[in-house]
């Protein structure tokens, strides 16, 4: 039997369509799913004969469960349990490399020059966010589940998820990057981090809709108002509470609310990795003008994530041995420096640091 391709295309009319097929895992992206990827969508840039591109995950389960983070943990706990490791080390193994590329596709995707319809349907976690938030056009259903989960993994929110969340008002998106807490389809329209609600049972006849008619016809036709949000009901104390300015007066404002919902919030916080969540609090906080810019910065934190204990741990806790015990270094926030936390942010060597090509120069060209 034949593995069918990771990453199918088709074209009817003049609309492409682009599908993620890992069903297993929830369509997980690993390094050649990124460059097939980006290979299309440039090519089919440049090409008069396509009008919009629709990107659609395999299966019922999801668009997009994130990056394989068990290919992940192989260099995050070879380069934290190396001490003679640094820079250079991190930036030449394998999942340096597949950030450089998967960060080139999220910021290709945010200037892409057509429309591009990202059907947030079911899981979208992660890397699953990089390839759908940001698109010119953002369809969730009912069955939609996205999340941020990186700092459950002693990791920072990555593919531009730092300049997406920290863009959202009343620090909705500070709660959703420090939580990892799944957002409906619903939510995700409340945040500004999708557009449209379409009912999961006609994903099929909109998609089929864009090629016949067109992006337009097929909102109006399709699109609904979404269902009351959750989030919305809680606007108001998640405002006051992530206002705070560090996690652990966060977690306290939380806990002083008093209702149930807010206490679950503050013990979700609270069990993650300390580092790892001053630096994502940091990094939501310092928001950079340009899409571009906060990839430069997080592919830095995710360079030193590498070097950190906490990554390889929180990896190993939740999805290698699965006993969702991490121990964390340090275990407590008292313990988090200053200077442990700038670390991340440091610039990397002239060499090393992440470039991210313009489309439009390089097509130019050909």
């Amino acid at each position: 039997m034949v593995d069918e391709p990771s990453v199918l295309s088709e074209v009817v009319g003049s609309v492409a369509t682009l599908t993620l097929n890992r069903p297993k895992s929830i369509n997980a992206l690993d390094h050649p799913m990124v460059t097939a990827m980006d290979e299309l969508l440039r090519a089919w840039a440049i090409d008069d004969a396509i009008s919009a591109v629709v990107v659609r995950g395999a299966g019922e389960r999801g668009l997009c469960a994130g990056g394989d983070i068990v290919a992940i943990h192989r260099d995050a706990a070879s380069l934290s349990g190396n001490p003679a490791a640094g820079d250079a080390e991190a930036v030449a193994c394998p999942s340096a490399a597949f950030w450089r590329d998967e960060y080139q596709l999220n910021a290709d995707i945010a200037r892409y020059p057509k429309p591009y319809v990202a059907i947030m349907d079911g899981i979208v976690m992660g890397g699953g966010v990089g390839i759908s938030a940001h698109a010119n056009t953002r369809i969730v259903t009912d069955r939609t589940r996205l999340a941020m989960p990186e700092v459950g993994i002693g990791f920072v929110p990555d593919v531009g998820g730092t300049h997406i969340l920290a863009r959202v008002p009343d620090n909705l998106g500070i709660y959703a990057g420090l939580t990892a807490n799944s957002l409906f389809g619903a939510d995700a329209i409340e945040l500004g981090l999708a557009d449209h609600f379409v009912p999961a049972d006609t994903l099929d006849d909109f998609i089929a809709a864009i090629a016949t008619t067109s992006l337009d016809d097929a909102l109006t036709r399709y699109a609904q108002d979404p269902p009351e949000s959750r989030i919305a009901a809680q606007r108001n104390w998640i405002r006051d509470a992530f206002a705070a300015p560090t996690v652990p007066e966060i977690i306290d404002r939380c806990r002083a609310v008093g209702t149930e919902d807010a206490t679950k919030v503050a013990d979700a916080i609270a069990a993650k990795s300390p580092t790892t969540l001053a630096v994502t609090l940091r990094a939501l906080r310092e928001e950079l003008p340009t899409l571009e810019a906060t990839l430069h910065r997080e592919y830095r934190v995710s360079m030193r994530s590498l070097l950190h204990p906490d990554m390889a741990e929180g990896i190993r806790a939740q999805v290698i041995d699965k006993d969702r015990n991490p121990s964390w270094q340090p275990p407590t926030f008292d313990d988090v420096t200053a200077p442990s936390v700038d670390a991340y942010f440091a610039p990397l060597p002239d060499a090393l640091e992440l470039t991210i090509t313009e489309v439009a120069q390089e097509d130019s060209s050909v």
